[in-house]
């Protein structure tokens, strides 16, 4: 069982608010190929009041305009006019050399889905004129990426990164919400003039919000940090950065989560009568067996640490991980 000491410093709730960079046509801006956008309406909703935006259109940045020609994808990597007539792979690169700096201090990206500058998977690729290759117009595949996308993606690759569509999926959008919020709350960290102390208070908040995601890199991170203080502080940092990111990445499977929340309630049972840790303990079995969302065992845990002043557990981020309006963890 981790070890779940009081840890110092601010409750899961005094969170940092997350800057996101976004495909500026999912805020509703007028800058698509067609003149028009794809206003998204958690993003412009819900998720809104809770994140600071960074709009990012590749295409109006190097000049295009809306509407304008179609774009498409070669199998050469290259981002063309579909009658090929221009060639504008040189200008997307010189962009997000211009644009990286800026985006390597976001906390996450949410790009538009079939966008052959901004998608992340699948998209068409056309043939290029090497030998062997289709030439009815046809796509040669679709194993592309946006080339836009792919640039900032290979050069930030622990930078919480998502397509407006797949976030249509309650367990892919809860997921993505929750990176983005541990990736500020990261960076908060180590904004700042960081001690030893301030890690090991960091990573006593986030222990159970680790496990439930990959027990592996929960002892990673836990050795990282127990050579806080002995090891040089750049150094620290960035492998408990990758640590920490690469943890997140990984989505966590209903079985995790019932060992997570199985932690949780192992040292509060103790406070507890036998009714209501009878009532915990049939919440967390329900969620496992697929019966009930996540969100009823987290709330009677949620409840009863507060409620028995158990600040060590309370203050697990695993308990309040993102804003609760969001309401991210009501899927079954």
């Amino acid at each position: 069982m981790p070890s779940l000491k009081p840890p110092p410093g601010p409750a899961p709730g005094d969170r940092p608010r997350p800057r996101l960079a976004v495909s500026s046509c999912l805020l509703g801006a007028p800058v698509r190929y067609n003149g028009g956008h794809s206003r998204d309406r958690f993003l412009t909703g819900a998720l809104a009041a809770h994140v600071d935006w960074v709009p990012v259109c590749p295409e109006i940045e190097i000049g295009l305009g809306a509407p304008r020609p179609t774009l498409r994808l070669l199998s050469d990597g290259r981002i063309v006019t579909k009658d090929r007539t221009c060639d504008h792979t040189d200008a997307m690169t010189g962009l997000a050399d211009d644009r990286l700096p800026d985006l390597a201090g976001v906390d996450g990206y949410v790009f538009k889905s079939r966008s052959p500058s901004c998608g992340l998977l699948s998209l068409p690729r056309y043939a290029s004129g090497r030998p062997g290759e289709r030439t009815d117009g046809q796509p040669v595949d679709r194993r592309g990426r946006g080339v836009f996308a792919a640039l900032v993606t290979d050069a930030l690759p622990h930078l919480p990164a998502e397509e407006d569509g797949r976030l249509r999926d309650p367990v892919l959008r809860e997921h993505f919400v929750e990176r983005v919020f541990a990736h500020a709350r990261l960076r908060e960290l180590f904004a700042g003039d960081w001690s030893p102390r301030d890690l090991v208070a960091f990573h006593s908040r986030h222990k159970l919000q680790i496990l439930s995601h990959d027990p592996a890199a929960y002892r990673d991170t836990g050795r990282i940090v127990a050579q806080a203080g002995a090891r040089p502080r750049q150094e620290l940092e960035a492998e408990y950065r990758r640590a920490f990111s690469e943890a997140f990445a990984v989505r966590p499977k209903r079985g995790r989560h019932a060992n997570a929340l199985l932690h949780v309630f192992s040292p509060l049972s103790a406070h507890l009568d036998p009714t209501r840790r009878r009532d915990i303990l049939a919440a967390i079995e329900s969620y496992q067996r697929g019966e009930a969302p996540l969100s009823v065992p987290i709330a009677l845990l949620r409840h009863h640490a507060e409620g028995e002043h158990l600040a060590y557990l309370a203050q697990q981020t695993y308990l309040d991980p993102y804003p609760a309006d969001l309401l991210l963890r009501h899927h079954i």
